[in-house]
């Protein structure tokens, strides 16, 4: 009964506490400065096209060779696991940065890279619905954040309900994040275009012509090239089985990703006061639901977008990510000048394994 309450109190517009917003203030004006002195734009440069050149032109590679060329089973399977990587990849890169418009300072680039996640099996409208409002502004505010919101099948934080098979939540989660892609494209977005609900608070937008027709479009598209297309050549079997590697494989690298920034045991999952209002500025909610992990791998922050600076994304989304590094010395800088905790895991292995200790403990709790 309690949880139902709670969730009818976040069903109304949380609020911030932004009177003073003094952190804030004092880190945008570091930001602000650093782009203004070194005369750069905010959004990607020469080294973020070549790379997602490089990470499309890769995955077309692998899907040629797999569905055109047919190499042997075992390394079929290894080029499956890599496709699945890859698209995963794309998102983080492409998609993510394009559905924020940090991808260019052109809109028409913005624009075309972030309808990669159609051509992934998603809709860039209900994302931007889903990620940039509920998620970005209403951070690990359960109601609020449909991200967090696995129900029944995962208890992410302490206000969702405990059922018994959360006790195994901490094993089970591979089956649930591996089907979480497969999910999203043949179900849920449908589920939003029938209902024309994102999640438990916002309403989708009415889709204008264009959008039925680049939904449908897309949706289609991606069926004839990632089902039809390799059964027609390689047999309905191995075109089952392929697929279904490379969905789960990508499933598991998006829900892993996120799980690590957010789902962790050391970020907060604040609870709004009766009067719908979270009691700090929207800025140190968001360093306090947000994690950082493996900031100093290069690699990592190569494939991942930079996603490895989610507390810097959150604070500055329409940044793009080759700058995060720097923004983070001002973060931490700021952090420290104003006492806040900044939350950074050293490597992914340290992160994910905060992850599975959170949810084993919500799961027995």
């Amino acid at each position: 009964m309690p949880h139902i309450i709670s969730r009818n109190i976040y069903m109304s517009k949380v609020s911030f506490n932004n009177k003073q917003n003094l952190f804030f203030k004092s880190l945008k004006s570091k930001v602000d400065l650093y782009f203004s002195d070194n005369k750069i734009h905010t959004s990607g440069n020469r080294k973020l096209y070549i790379k997602s050149a490089i990470q499309v032109g890769t995955a077309i590679g692998l899907y040629v060779w797999l569905v055109f060329f047919t190499p042997p089973v075992a390394l079929s399977i290894f080029l499956c696991c890599a496709l699945g990587i890859n698209l995963g990849v794309i998102g983080f890169n492409v998609m993510h940065e394009g559905g924020h418009n940090s991808f260019s300072k052109h809109t028409w680039l913005n624009e075309t890279s972030g309808h990669f996640l159609n051509i992934l099996g998603g809709n860039i409208h209900f994302w931007k619905i889903k990620h940039n409002i509920n998620h970005h502004t209403y951070t690990n505010i359960e109601g609020m954040d449909s991200d967090i919101d696995i129900l029944p099948y995962m208890r992410t934080n302490e206000a969702q309900p405990r059922y018994w098979f959360h006790r195994f939540q901490h094993i089970y989660w591979v089956i649930l994040y591996g089907i979480s892609y497969v999910v999203w494209i043949f179900m849920e977005d449908f589920v939003k275009y029938f209902t024309g609900k994102i999640g438990q608070l916002k309403t989708a937008n009415t889709f204008n012509f264009k959008e039925h027709v680049i939904f449908w479009v897309t949706k289609i598209m991606y069926v004839v090239v990632y089902i039809v297309i390799p059964i027609f050549m390689v047999g309905l079997l191995k075109a089952f089985v392929g697929f279904s590697i490379v969905v789960f494989v990508c499933g598991l690298a998006i829900s892993i990703v996120f799980q690590m920034a957010h789902v962790v045991e050391d970020t907060q999952f604040p609870t709004p006061d009766e009067h719908s209002k979270i009691n700090q500025e929207w800025a140190l909610h968001q360093v306090s639901t947000t994690a950082n992990f493996a900031t100093k791998s290069s690699v990592v922050s190569w494939l991942l977008g930079g996603l490895n600076f989610q507390v810097e994304h959150h604070l500055f989304p329409k940044i793009s990510h080759v700058h995060y590094p720097q923004i983070n010395k001002m973060l931490k800088e700021t952090c420290a000048q104003f006492n806040v905790p900044y939350i950074e895991y050293p490597s992914i292995v340290s992160a994910f394994g905060s992850h599975l200790a959170h949810i084993r403990r919500l799961g027995r709790a």
